[in-house]
Formats: C-alpha cells, structure tokens, sequence
C-alpha cells in the first residue's frame, strides 16, 4: 500500500489537502492509504522513525513556522527514507531554489493560489506517486534495510560487499559497501534469516556471493571485486563453491 503524509502548519490548508488527497483514495482504485496529516515537522520525523513505512508520497508546505523549514524537512525525510516521493506546496514559488540547495529530489511544486488547480495537481501527483510504487513493488532491485538508531538506510544489495561484526562489541555489525561502511545493532543470523542471498563464509563473516573474485581453497580464502581478503572456513568451502558454480 503506498502511504501519504502531509505536514502543513495552517489548519485550514492541511485539511483542504487532506480533503483533496482522500477524494482522490476514495474514487480511485489504487492500494492507497488515506492520508495522515501533521501540524509541524517533528511530529512528523518521529512518525516515520518509528514506522516501518518506505517509499511513501509527502506533501509538505515549504513556509513552516517552526525553526525546520519544508525543504530542509524534505532532505531529513530524504535521509530516513531513501524512496520517498517528495511534493512541496507553497505560496511563494521564489523559494523553489532551496530544493537544490539542499538537494531534495521533488515531483512536484504546487502552488497555492487556486484551489482548482491544487486540487487536479494533487490528484496528478498521487497518479505519479502510485505509478512509482508499483514500480517499485515489481522491481528486481532489492534493498536491505539498516537502522542505525539516527537513520534508516536502504542499501541495494548490489552495493554490498559483506557483513562483519565487531570485535569485543557483541550483537554489532559493520555493512561493507562498494562506497563505504555502516555500523548498526544486530547480528550474522539475523542478517542471513532477512536476506537469505547472502552466505555466511565465517563465524564473523557474511559476504555477497555476487561480489566474489576468486576463492582460494587452500590458503581458504575470499577475494572480492575491490581486492579484499576475507576468510572462509573449511566447513563452509563446499557450500561456498557449490553456489558460485550455478
């Protein structure tokens, strides 16, 4: 189900988008929830962190009074959920400049000066947004989901390298990525139950199949496409090398 979220200060504008975006769920037959809405961006932020809602469709008014103004709600939405859909409504279109500033992809800015218009935009941008989820939902790509205690990442699976965890620090892993590293709580079984894809080599290593170059058997070792070494035991070798042999 695709989620929308709105965050608009004015109580009357957030009920006028509110009004327009469940007309919208109530006459069309997509697999839309109705819209919750949220008086300031903080309340906001805290809903979502605790959620378990990704690639979901927001409108945010850009003028928040509050010292977080939309745009720069926008870049922290954009943090925690990587797939958002982002739609800024606004009365002054001057301050659409922000959005690159901040580098907040958007697939809308609507202006409020017409309630017609903001009405048929609205409606426009949930068909996109819809579109988009569907998109999403049948797409090959797969993403692991991190959280990280500030942050939710999702990672697609093609970007990781392997798991490890951390010495003399139980139930903490460190995610290898083709451009980085991410601490976050959890452990190699847990990783292994939620993405069966990836293969546990070693008692303190979880590596991507895909991103192996070459295994030495017997000095029993992983090589992987960036050059680096990570071990693998005797016991797991077999079960290893029968999966590269696919």
């Amino acid at each position: 189900m695709l989620h929308i979220l709105i965050c608009e200060d004015r109580p009357e504008q957030r009920e006028l988008i509110e009004r327009f975006v469940n007309k919208v769920v109530i006459k069309e037959d997509y697999s839309v929830g109705f819209a919750v809405s949220f008086g300031n961006p903080t309340t906001l932020l805290d809903y979502i962190e605790r959620s378990p809602i990704r690639g979901a469709l927001y409108f945010l008014d850009v003028e928040l009074q509050h010292e977080m103004n939309g745009i720069e709600l926008g870049a922290k939405i954009r943090e925690i959920d990587i797939s958002a859909t982002i739609v800024f409504v606004t009365t002054h279109s001057e301050m659409v400049h922000l959005v690159f500033i901040h580098k907040v992809e958007a697939l809308e800015y609507i202006i409020k000066d017409d309630p017609k218009k903001m009405e048929a935009s609205i409606k426009d941008c949930i068909q996109m947004a819809y579109q988009r989820y569907l998109d999403g939902k049948h797409s090959l790509r797969k993403y692991f989901v991190v959280n990280t205690g500030a942050s939710i990442w999702n990672i697609p699976y093609d970007e990781i390298l392997y798991f490890e965890t951390h010495v003399n620090m139980p139930h903490k892993l460190i995610l290898h990525t083709d451009t980085g590293e991410i601490d976050f709580r959890g452990t190699l079984n847990d990783v292994v139950a939620s993405a069966p894809e990836f293969f546990t080599c070693h008692r303190s290593f979880v590596v991507n199949p895909k991103k192996i170059r070459h295994v030495d058997k017997a000095k029993k070792k992983i090589e992987l496409i960036n050059g680096e070494i990570i071990p693998v035991t005797a016991l797991r070798m077999p079960d290893l090398l029968k999966i590269l042999s696919r």
